[in-house]
């Protein structure tokens, strides 16, 4: 289901140099119009679908062209954001509205520390071949060495 953006409703993010969708898109397909102060999606073929585009999108300007077999033609699927929830809605031809939450945190805000079983990183650390906290997310006490 790739991308595209509604040209009706895509300020361009207020034509800064680098809209939300251009900076989240992590195959690098949308770019900013500067002659229009628009995004677009310069190559559709080549979208992941992860929607990222989507749901950073502040002004609902990118919307996707669905599959048969996941929405009628026709239909139309806009994502509603919210700090903890994504809502899918999802429009039928004949008017019927479906919707489907998802959430998108397991945390509250500002609980999270992503560096909590890890050590505090030197210059030594940079040469060890492992990965930070790797064994205890291994379920080990430590890590096998190599034979010398």
């Amino acid at each position: 289901m790739p991308t595209f953006v509604n040209p009706e409703k895509c300020d361009g993010c207020r034509a800064q140099t680098r809209p939300a969708c251009m900076y989240i898109c992590p195959n690098d397909l949308m770019k900013l119009d500067t002659d229009i102060g628009q995004a677009f999606n310069q190559e559709p073929d080549a979208c992941w679908e992860c929607f990222a585009c989507i749901k950073m999108c502040p002004q609902s300007a990118i919307d996707l062209r669905g599959y048969a077999d996941v929405m009628p033609l026709g239909a139309t699927a806009t994502p509603l954001r919210g700090t903890e929830q994504i809502i899918w809605a999802i429009k039928f031809r004949d008017g019927t509205l479906k919707r489907f939450r998802f959430p998108i945190r397991t945390t509250p805000w500002g609980t999270i520390d992503p560096h909590g079983r890890a050590d505090t990183p030197n210059e030594e650390s940079l040469r060890d071949p492992s990965i930070s906290a790797e064994a205890h997310y291994l379920g080990v006490e430590e890590l096998p060495a190599p034979a010398k």
